[in-house]
C-alpha cells in the first residue's frame, strides 16, 4: 500500500527524499520504496522519519480502516 502521508509530509517541508533519506541514514531509494508500499520500514526508521517530518507514528504510518 502506497505511502503518501510521507510524501505529502516531506513536500509541506519541502524536503526531497535525497534530505530525508540523509537525515534518517537510508538511501534515497529506500524513501522512494516506502513512499510507494514497496519496503516495510523498522519501527526505529518510522521514528527517524516521524522526527524529521513532525509527525508522530499515527499520523504517517497508520492505516484507516475503511470498513
Amino acid at each position: 500500500m502506497k505511502n503518501v502521508k510521507i510524501k505529502i509530509a516531506r513536500m509541506e517541508k519541502n524536503i526531497s527524499q535525497i534530505q530525508l533519506a540523509k537525515q534518517v541514514g537510508v538511501t534515497r531509494q529506500t524513501i522512494g520504496m516506502i513512499e510507494s508500499g514497496d519496503y516495510n520500514p523498522s519501527l526505529k526508521l518510522c521514528i527517524a522519519i516521524c522526527k524529521e517530518l513532525g509527525k508522530t507514528l499515527d499520523e504517517l504510518f497508520w492505516e484507516e480502516d475503511e470498513s
